[in-house]
């Protein structure tokens, strides 16, 4: 099975609007959004959900006011400040002990330490993901709640399922909407990948995020190109990029020019290679062509 991943140093580079162009340029294959954060791959590919599944992060603290005795011992060794004395009374107490859902960082101290039980200590739902079908063949995406954590493990997640998803329909190829930057997302959305296409643009911070991005892919010994979105903008500094990349022996597999088609096709839903053929369409078909021959030279990524 290949898996191909799409990076970017930062949002915004056109990251996920090439995924949709090369889910529709491959054929059936699976997608998968790892873009957890911001997801928006599905804007573009209108799937249908066709399983959709809890995620939990963490554990979070309930204290049950029919228990407590306002002892107080949780609001004391609280480090997060997250317990409040204004909860409801009990018939023993006025007043009884609170946990803020939004300031609980889960660590359970307060449920470890609390003699009367008073405090529930169970696994959060903080998002959904999902198993659907779309017009290039299945996808699977989620969505993390606001102000959620531990995007990397849903991130795993997502890539279990696809590859299960892949397996299960006999389909060689997932295609990854990679979360942008370099963190633990970025890590696991690109753990075990066969390539890595790096996605910037012609500016200073695309420059610099480059160069963040091709340090990960090295650190982790994973094969990567290069590609520059909107390059025609600044074509001087696409020559410093496309300079920085091949000192880093980072082959550069295309340009795709500026084109307000690829917005056009959004608005409609589409992949800017089924909106049209040419102009920025076209440009994403020759990388496509660059980046699919790669596809079957296994990865020297270990996972440890």
């Amino acid at each position: 099975m290949n898996e191909l991943v799409v990076m970017s140093g930062k949002g915004g580079t056109g990251k996920t609007s090439i995924v949709a162009s090369f889910a529709v340029l491959a054929g059936r294959c699976v997608a998968a959004d790892c873009d957890v954060d911001a997801s928006d791959l599905h804007l573009l590919l209108e799937p249908r959900v066709l399983r959709r599944e809890n995620f939990s992060g963490g554990s979070q603290a309930r204290i049950k006011p029919g228990h407590c005795t306002a002892c107080g011992k949780c609001e004391e060794l609280c480090r997060f400040d997250a317990v409040f004395f204004d909860g409801p009374g009990n018939g023993r107490v006025p007043k009884t002990f609170r946990v803020d859902p939004m300031a609980c960082e889960g660590c359970g101290v307060c449920a470890y330490f609390c003699e009367e039980k008073a405090i529930d200590f169970s696994p959060a739902v903080s998002g959904q993901w999902f198993v659907s079908e779309t017009r290039c063949g299945p996808m699977v995406h989620a969505r993390l709640g606001i102000a959620q954590e531990n995007t990397g493990k849903l991130v795993h997640v997502v890539r279990t399922e696809a590859k299960k998803v892949a397996s299960t329909e006999r389909l060689d190829l997932v295609i990854i909407d990679g979360a942008p930057g370099i963190g633990c997302p970025v890590i696991a959305s690109m753990t075990a990948t066969n390539l890595a296409v790096i996605v910037t643009e012609p500016t200073l911070s695309g420059l610099h995020d480059l160069g963040r991005v091709a340090d990960l892919a090295a650190h982790f010994g994973l094969p990567a190109v290069v590609a520059v979105n909107q390059w025609d903008v600044h074509p001087e500094m696409t020559e410093r990029i496309e300079a920085e990349a091949r000192s880093r022996g980072l082959p550069v597999a295309g340009r795709v020019r500026y084109d307000p088609a690829v917005t056009q096709a959004q608005v409609r839903q589409m992949a800017v290679v089924e909106y049209t053929g040419r102009g920025a369409a076209a440009d994403i078909r020759r990388l496509w062509s660059e980046v699919a021959p790669r596809l079957s030279k296994p990865s020297p990524f270990v996972v440890l």
